[in-house]
């Protein structure tokens, strides 16, 4: 196990595709074990892969990871994409999981009942414009990264959570000049120009195969 990184989680986004996005940034190779039916979620969990009976899972360096924020830091760490002390690792932790929290809006997204997901839409695009976008753009004013002189997982997490902003608000970013600017730079990095490329593992946009998949695995109901 320790001489190669496994990645456990559905064919799909969620809380691993941050995890995919850093892990290719750092230039690690990794494979990918797909739960598509609920016995193999029971069978993770009788055999005591899973601490708090939750995915994602990543078997690295002889360890079986879960949490994705520990996951995130490890890698960041072992990769040097974690700032060089304890006071730019905060602050990489504080711009690490404003972007999360927009993501993790945007991920609950596909799981919610079709009459509830445009005003959703709508609470997404006034948070991500008054709240957090405004924070990202006075960081990045002057500034290639959001903290220190060198590239850091909370760069790759904003990068990533810009896209999916897109995705859903082609325009979003027209008031925030600089985390445009900050944008182009990020895509034009060849780990993550490589990444944006068809064909990568990075993983699509949600759809009802995935959706169904996960609620079935999860005996979630919507």
């Amino acid at each position: 196990m320790s001489g190669k990184v496994v990645l456990t989680y559905f064919n799909g986004r969620g809380r691993m595709e941050s995890i995919r996005w850093l892990l290719a940034v750092a230039g690690v190779e990794f494979e990918e074990v797909n739960i598509t039916k609920r016995q193999e979620y029971v069978k993770l969990l009788s055999d005591g892969a899973l601490m708090f009976e939750q995915v994602p899972l990543v078997e690295m360096d002889g360890m079986k990871l879960v949490q994705t924020k520990a996951i995130l830091n490890y890698i960041a760490g072992k990769y040097n994409l974690y700032g060089k002390d304890l006071k730019e690792r905060v602050m990489i932790d504080m711009y690490a999981e404003g972007a999360q929290d927009l993501m993790q809006m945007m991920m609950a997204l596909p799981f919610m009942p079709p009459d509830t997901k445009e005003t959703k839409l709508e609470e997404i695009e006034r948070k991500a414009t008054s709240r957090y976008l405004p924070v990202f753009e006075k960081a990045l004013i002057g500034s290639q990264y959001l903290v220190g002189f060198q590239l850091s997982c909370a760069d790759v997490q904003l990068l990533e959570t810009t896209l999916m902003l897109e995705e859903k608000f082609p325009t979003i970013l027209s008031k925030f000049p600089a985390v445009t600017a900050f944008q182009g730079k990020m895509k034009s990095l060849p780990a993550i120009h490589k990444f944006l490329q068809p064909g990568s593992k990075r993983k699509p946009q949600p759809d009802d195969v995935y959706v169904k998949t996960v609620c079935e695995v999860l005996d979630f109901k919507l």
